[in-house]
């Protein structure tokens, strides 16, 4: 039987990070995935990630999925794929079902990281072909590059929901619109509002009567709901699509911490009860990542990495005081990303009216995906100072753990602070030379180059643009608003490509001087130089 030091279940960002940890100790680690590729959910992962430098922030998913794999490689971690745990048993040994027949292997640690899977939710016509997880989605798209539909309607409006629903756009998929039974957008505002600025709309406190279709979905009625959930008469909608995403929450896949006999405890579902380790009630048995708590990637993949020291620590690979000091490290990374408004502590909130520093909330970007006119000029990233020349508008208006832009800005224009939730704020009198890295840099895709006084009667504005095919010099367009709505004539002047702007376009039109600070978005006319 053979024999790891360091048994790893599953191989997505958090299995990985643990993995390459221990190997980083000293310890011979062995990774087991069901899957034919390794990396989790990181491959399907194409937009840039939150967080700071050191959460990979600005990095996009598929890139942190190579990086992690090849590190792993160098330590010569041990990548079982096809091979399918279907127990762990006493002492600290798992069965595999590999290439046709079940192996034993024994760890002196095993740490699970299987991840989670998909909710659904039951409807009329739920079982029709084209009612799909957003996820699977997901899957088709950014791994097999094949479109999941051409009309397709969003169930969900938390961050999966979001970016799967901007990505399905990135694809050339219509996107009707974006529903949630809740009365408040779940996710990320600037997820919300780069979405809704290309004309997708949202419907708030709605819900799925019935899909209907001959042998495929062909069409679904929504309707919205009261307080006590149950559709209001009257208020159903009809839209013509082929495809249902549900992006309606994710359930932790612990049944195998369940069979080793870990004590289990509901936190939104059942998942093993771990201390600040990811040690469970079970001697040497630990988990991280989604099966421990549904969180992000960057803190799955800091969760994997303490667990795997703990593991180090358990069996002698570092010391009690080279614990600590690394420990220390990486609880206070994972601490970051653990403030502001989408925290442990507040998530699930409802009355939260004020961001950290004071300003008030959009309810707009809350109820409707977009922040309104009167509302932007409140935030220290825009404000209502007329400024010279070109200069950044940043568009981040909630506690959410990311500073890139900071970072990215060589000029001393933005500055986050220390706290990486803080919003972000342009310092007055500092000079921007327009190198666009700022706006390049942003995950949440919310910061604006804009010059009201490019030419005599016009404004310019400079925005992130991922689709292809790009727009090019001289191209004519109508600009959106950030309801997407359309508000004015658009030429583009400029189209900025760089390696360092990695795949994000900068796309610089030219509209009236007054719709300076309200056009967000390009929609170029068909056919239309």
């Amino acid at each position: 039987m053979r024999r790891y030091h360091l048994v790893v279940i599953g191989a997505g960002p958090a299995g990985l990070s643990a993995a390459i940890e221990a190997a980083k100790h000293g310890m011979k680690v062995g990774v087991f995935d069901e899957n034919a590729r390794p990396g989790g959910q990181l491959f399907k992962q194409i937009h840039k990630f939150f967080g700071s430098k050191e959460h990979k922030a600005k990095i996009r998913g598929f890139n942190i999925g190579n990086e992690l794999l090849k590190e792993a490689e160098q330590l010569g971690v041990d990548v079982h794929l096809n091979s399918v745990v279907m127990g762990i048993y006493d002492p600290l040994h798992i069965t595999v079902a590999e290439d046709d027949h079940i192996t034993s292997y024994a760890g002196d640690n095993i740490l699970v990281a299987t991840g989670a899977s998909e909710n659904m939710i039951p409807f009329e016509g739920w079982t029709l072909p084209g009612v799909i997880g957003a996820g699977a989605a997901q899957t088709l798209m950014n791994l097999h590059g094949v479109k999941p539909g051409d009309n397709i309607l969003m169930v969900g409006s938390g961050n999966v929901g979001l970016v799967v629903s901007f990505q399905l756009l990135q694809a050339g998929c219509h996107v009707k619109a974006i529903i949630d039974a809740a009365p408040r957008v779940g996710g990320y505002g600037v997820h919300a509002a780069k979405v809704a600025r290309t004309g997708v709309p949202f419907y708030l406190s709605h819900t799925i009567v019935k899909a209907e279709g001959n042998e495929k979905v062909e069409r679904v009625t929504i309707g919205q709901v009261d307080s006590h959930w149950q559709v209001i008469p009257g208020t159903e909608k009809e839209f013509d699509v082929d495809t249902i995403c549900l992006a309606v929450g994710l359930s932790p896949m612990s049944q195998l911490t369940r069979i080793a006999g870990c004590k289990m405890v509901d936190r939104g579902g059942l998942v093993p009860e771990t201390d600040e380790y990811g040690q469970t009630s079970v001697d040497g048995i630990f988990a991280a990542g989604d099966v421990a708590g549904i969180e992000e990637a960057s803190s799955a993949m800091i969760g994997g990495r303490i667990a795997a020291l703990a593991a180090a620590k358990r069996s002698g690979f570092v010391t009690e005081d080279e614990f600590e000091t690394e420990y220390q490290n990486q609880h206070a990374s994972l601490m970051k990303l653990r403030k502001g408004m989408f925290s442990h502590e507040n998530k699930g909130r409802t009355d939260l009216v004020k961001t950290d520093e004071g300003y008030p909330l959009s309810m707009s970007l809350l109820k409707n995906g977009y922040i309104a006119e009167d509302e932007i000029g409140e935030y220290p990233g825009v404000g209502r100072t007329k400024k010279v020349g070109v200069h950044p508008v940043i568009e981040c208006t909630q506690n959410i753990p990311c500073n890139p832009c900071q970072d990215a800005c060589k000029f001393g224009c933005i500055e986050v602070g220390e706290t990486i939730t803080s919003l972000p704020v342009v310092k007055e009198g500092s000079k921007c030379v327009n190198c666009g890295m700022c706006v390049a840099s942003c995950s949440g895709q919310a910061i604006f180059l804009v010059d009201e006084e490019a030419e005599e009667g016009f404004a310019t504005i400079t925005l992130p643009y991922e689709f292809l095919p790009l727009p090019e010099k001289g191209d004519k367009g109508t600009a959106l608003d950030r309801s997407g709505k359309a508000i004015c004539d658009a030429e583009v002047t400029q189209v900025r490509t760089s390696g360092a702007f990695d795949h994000t376009a900068l796309l610089t039109m030219k509209v009236p001087a007054e719709m300076a600070n309200r056009a967000r978005f390009f929609q170029k006319r068909e056919g239309v130089r």
